[in-house]
């Protein structure tokens, strides 16, 4: 029996099936967008879940819209955050990826057109294909998503949605500036479209001021978050927030997907985020991946060829660059694995016309001399002349 239309033509992630071949403990893998490990709060994760445990509620079934505390907790984060929340504004995802899962299935009919800034992230991208989608690109620059590109699309295309990663965006780690949100907002809501605002990454910055994240610029804007990046990956909790028009619809699709988030894992979130103070946390993380981006950028103009180009981001998790001469990084993606380290081609991040001399480099997952010595192993991946010094 073969499997639903509109399943096929959807590819694998790359991502994910490079994971299996860097599980290898000697490959150094800059492919995937992995939290190091080694900073996870394991002991206050640990005393979380204790606590939890203990309470019998905590092993039964849950309320679709998840555990009122969490909700509660979060909301106030976000309000925090300049993005005004009350707990009914917020449905418990598993992951922010179901979120977007849950918004396809109650938005998108087969044939409507979504608008995404290219390149993009690769399992929204899955998602919309799913579902039927017809995947429109919105040109970006080194500040995201161009206003002047999506206008266009908005004219032309009518799409139903608008997808974006506005802050540190995967791939590109690049984020849109105050005045750019606020004129993407406008335009959806002039066209009454829905603008949906993935954030995982928001919180991570290492330099530079600050900006609301989107949904603080109007009420098109269907906001995703998630612990996965400052938590951990593993609890796979993630929220939607939402308008009242679209919550309970969003509630019925979820109760059809899995009835609820697990309920263990959204009261030992509640208990974590009640006892201790994350916005600490958050500042460790934003500290020790700071010093790994910096690695990865002052050892690139010697690791890539001459005329490659890259982003400097100011947070987040990625670099995206640009080999010269018309390269195919997925043609050098052997020879990188060879010599034991990984990255993520760029292709498949477009959901159009690729471009194969493009490439995703992750720098948190690993410390900074293992970032070091990747790095060597990538230069001569690329045939970089490794530049000598002399006493």
């Amino acid at each position: 029996m073969s499997p639903a239309r509109r399943l096929q033509g959807v590819k694998s992630s790359p991502v994910r099936d490079l994971l299996a071949l860097t599980l290898r403990p000697e490959v150094i893998s800059f492919a995937g967008g992995l939290p190091a490990p080694e900073l996870f709060d394991v002991d206050g994760w640990t005393d979380a879940f204790a606590k939890a445990s203990g309470d019998r509620r905590n092993l039964q079934y849950g309320p679709t819209e998840g555990d009122a505390l969490l909700r509660a907790l979060i909301a106030d984060r976000m309000t925090h955050r300049g993005v005004p929340t009350a707990e009914s504004d917020l449905l418990i995802t598993t992951g922010s990826q179901q979120a977007l899962t849950l918004l396809t299935t109650i938005l998108l009919e087969p044939g409507d057109v979504v608008a995404v800034e290219e390149p993009t992230y690769l399992a929204a991208l899955q998602c919309f294909q799913i579902a039927g989608a017809h995947v429109v690109p919105v040109a970006s620059d080194d500040q995201g998503m161009v206003p002047e590109s999506l206008a266009e699309v908005l004219a032309r295309d009518h799409p139903t949605l608008i997808y974006a990663v506005p802050t540190f965006a995967n791939p590109t780690g690049r984020t849109q500036p105050r005045e750019r949100r606020q004129e993407i907002a406008n335009l959806a809501a002039t066209h009454n479209t829905w603008l949906v605002e993935d954030d995982p990454y928001g919180e991570l910055r290492y330099e530079g001021a600050p900006v609301p994240p989107m949904a603080s610029y109007g009420d098109k804007v269907l906001y995703l978050g998630s612990l996965s990046k400052i938590g951990a990956p593993g609890l796979r909790l993630g929220w939607l927030r939402a308008p009242q028009e679209l919550m309970p619809t969003a509630v019925i699709a979820k109760q059809a997907t899995d009835l609820h988030t697990s309920t263990i894992d959204q009261a030992a979130a509640a208990t974590y985020l009640s006892n201790t103070d994350l916005n600490a946390h958050v500042a460790m993380l934003c500290g020790a991946y700071k010093h790994r981006r910096d690695t990865m950028l002052n050892a690139l103009p010697t690791t890539v060829p001459t005329n490659t180009t890259w982003t400097t981001p100011e947070g987040g998790m990625f670099v995206w660059l640009r080999l010269p001469d018309n390269a195919n990084t997925e043609h050098l993606l052997p020879k990188a694995l060879s010599n034991n380290v990984a990255y993520v081609p760029g292709a498949p991040f477009f959901a159009t016309t690729p471009d194969h001399a493009t490439f995703r480099l992750s720098f948190t997952t690993n410390p900074p001399e293992e970032i070091t010595e990747g790095m060597h192993r990538l230069s001569q991946t690329f045939n970089t002349p490794t530049k000598q010094t002399h006493p």
